[in-house]
């Protein structure tokens, strides 16, 4: 099985180290990762510079590395198309820090993992839920055991799962659930600041607030001590209020 890897904390990341290091006992392992952390990038991808791939060395890692300036969708098209080979699975990770609920739409890990799909790939992001997390190992323990599930599972087209991980010792975990996105949005904050040269510039923060952690919830599962895994689709659509505005045609009709 040959596997790609990438994230979106960087190529010098302890997570994305420790499943690189879990997955090559299973796995022929190839890792393209942004040369600098990349946390909220998203799914961008960049057409306005070229991108580079520079050979890096992981200590215990055996498998081929690069470091890339391009983001960590960028890094799964480089990793799929810009390669001898195929990989055969992507995964996205370990992050630090959750990815629950809205966090989603920002995280570049889970973007990437996406990426993946839309390319015919099976994949899967994998978080630590804390960004004080120091010990990864029973993350990448889990996804060690979750890829051979995956690559030989059947997701469906354009599917992918997103995995988070509680941040406590193995033992400490309580169970896996299969759940659905719970709600967490985030309340921005922008803080304006000057300049020792007297030119203005911004900090931009937030502050999660959950408006659903119930039963059933990745984050729910998460907080009970549990492994979450969501199975994601990039289809947006709202099929359910598609089906209610039919009604607003004729209205529209006219315009």
């Amino acid at each position: 099985m040959r596997i790609l890897i990438t994230n979106d904390d960087g190529i010098h990341a302890a997570g994305l180290h420790a499943l690189a290091k879990n997955l090559q006992e299973i796995a022929e392992v190839t890792i393209v990762a942004p040369e600098r952390e990349q946390s909220a990038a998203g799914h961008a991808v960049t057409l306005h510079k070229p991108l580079r791939m520079k050979p890096a060395e992981i200590k215990g890692f055996q498998g081929t590395a690069y470091a890339s300036n391009g983001t960590p969708a960028d890094c799964v098209i480089l990793g799929c198309l810009a390669q001898p080979s195929r990989p055969d699975l992507v995964v996205a990770g370990i992050n630090r820090g959750a990815n629950l609920g809205e966090e989603i739409l920002y995280s570049g890990t889970v973007s990437a993992a996406m990426e993946a799909a839309l390319q015919g790939l099976p994949a899967f992001a994998i978080s630590a839920a804390s960004y004080t997390a120091n010990d990864y190992e029973p993350a990448a323990q889990f996804a060690r055991k979750l890829a051979r599930v995956v690559a030989n599972a059947a997701l469906g087209d354009d599917c992918f799962l997103n995995v988070n991980v509680p941040a406590i010792p193995r033992e400490q975990i309580t169970g896996i659930r299969f759940t659905r996105l719970g709600k967490r949005a985030y309340i921005n904050k922008v803080e304006q600041r000057e300049d020792l040269r007297g030119q203005t510039y911004y900090w931009l923060s937030g502050n999660p607030k959950e408006t659903d952690s119930g039963e059933g919830t990745d984050i729910a599962a998460v907080a009970a001590g549990q492994i979450s895994i969501t199975p994601m689709h990039f289809d947006l659509t709202s099929h359910e209020l598609l089906d209610n505005l039919s009604a607003l045609v004729e209205e529209l009709r006219d315009w």
